[in-house]
């Protein structure tokens, strides 16, 4: 993209072009070409817009507004179906719980990156097929496929809100950052919503206590559930029509955990071999090793999209590759026991399920720590590290749709 920015310096319209088709990697890359070019009048026009200070909040149009309004409603009505059916809570929401938020965000996206016609009806067929497979699945609470597919199903519906943040954009490997770089900023905003909410309905219950109205039941069932529905929602309008509301807040947070998430994995495995904790034999230690896994893997993915945006800090580079080599040590554990425990008591879903997960894990983590021990020497390689992430991410979904629709009909739901 320099050299097109170079190239169409005195053609606004392709520079206005190639704004539009990636907003993100636009302005990534011509902060970079910046310093060669600021004499240009044009560079310098476009180096005040897309740098202007910015710090009001905007409500957008009463429009759009009216439809996040709208699609919050949707939401919370969704996480009210128990209480107005008289359904089991135990039954609807493990199967249901990703059906409550997503689809209202994905309409909103679907809306905003104006979806074509075709990938509109296909996202909407794959998300009734789901709404319908998981809940005729047979009722059997020791099904361990019938977990896995509960478990499992909220990241295939994530993959699918994925899809349409893209809009017809998804074979760009940087719209794909771009989407984990949001999840980090609305997780941001939607845990700010969640405590504000938190403490007006502490207060608000309270105050109603001191006048002896227990408010306390209707209230959850009528309102908190309700808000907390919507919070995802209003915090994606939010990041979307006010990216510097957290736009500073999401590095300096993957800054300031990654050294501390570091220091907390070695210390771990120094306290496993202390304690003489044994993964191979003792089952929920596993499951809890690989959770935390999976949680750490996360951690380095969001950090690795959150310091790219900024290259040339070696020193935060080194500790992504220290904790990306550490992680892996922890996955190759995990790994080795997963195997050793089929190879003892035999095959099971949950064993296969755990795996493949692994080592779909440690390939990536490998190809992200050879990535990044590249950007030690020469920073601007961080950027291709964002690239082995965005390939990768196909993957992941692909082996969810595996675990949600293959292994309950492959193990006879058991």
């Amino acid at each position: 993209m320099i050299e097109q920015i170079k190239m169409n310096l005195q053609n606004p319209r392709e520079l206005e072009k190639l704004y539009r088709n990636n907003k993100l990697q636009f302005k990534k890359t011509f902060d970079q070409l910046f310093p060669e070019i600021q004499d240009n009048q044009s560079a310098q026009f476009w180096n005040e817009r897309l740098n202007f200070d910015h710090t009001g909040i905007t409500w957008g149009t009463p429009k759009e507004l009216y439809w996040v309004l709208a699609l919050s409603f949707i939401a919370g009505l969704i996480a009210r179906i128990p209480l107005l059916f008289d359904l089991d809570e135990n039954y609807f929401y493990p199967r249901n719980l990703a059906f409550i938020v997503f689809p209202a965000m994905m309409i909103y996206f679907a809306r905003k990156e104006s979806l074509n016609i075709k990938k509109s009806i296909f996202i909407g067929l794959l998300l009734v097929i789901s709404v319908i497979y998981i809940n005729i699945l047979p009722i059997n609470s020791a099904s361990d496929t019938l977990v896995l597919a509960c478990i499992h199903l909220p990241i295939f519906t994530w993959g699918i809100l994925g899809f349409t943040f893209t809009g017809n954009e998804f074979g760009i490997l940087s719209r794909r950052i771009d989407f984990l770089r949001f999840n980090g900023d609305l997780l941001i905003m939607t845990t700010v919503l969640l405590i504000a909410g938190g403490v007006l309905s502490a207060v608000t219950v309270g105050l109603f206590e001191l006048i002896n109205l227990n408010i306390e039941e209707f209230y959850f069932a009528n309102v908190a559930i309700w808000g907390a529905a919507a919070a995802p929602v209003v915090g994606t309008y939010l990041v979307r029509t006010n990216p510097q509301l957290v736009k500073n807040v999401s590095p300096v947070i993957a800054r300031v955990f990654t050294p501390l998430v570091l220091v907390m994995i070695i210390t771990y495995l120094i306290a496993i071999i202390y304690t003489g904790k044994d993964p191979y034999n003792d089952r929920e230690f596993l499951l809890i090793f690989n959770l935390l896994l999976i949680g750490v893997m996360a951690i380095i993915l969001f950090s690795i999209s959150e310091t790219s945006i900024n290259t040339g800090n070696k020193l935060n580079n080194w500790l992504l590759l220290v904790l990306s080599l550490t992680t892996i040590v922890l996955n190759g554990i995990a790994l080795s026991a997963i195997l050793f425990r089929i190879s003892e008591w035999g095959i099971t879903p949950n064993r296969i399920a755990v795996l493949a997960s692994n080592m779909l894990i440690i390939i990536n983590l490998t190809l992200v720590a050879f990535g990044l021990f590249k950007s030690i020497k020469n920073p601007q390689a961080l950027l291709s590290v964002e690239n082995i992430i965005a390939r990768f991410l196909p993957i992941y979904w692909i082996w969810i749709v595996i675990v949600v629709f293959v292994f309950p009909v492959l193990f006879g739901f058991a």
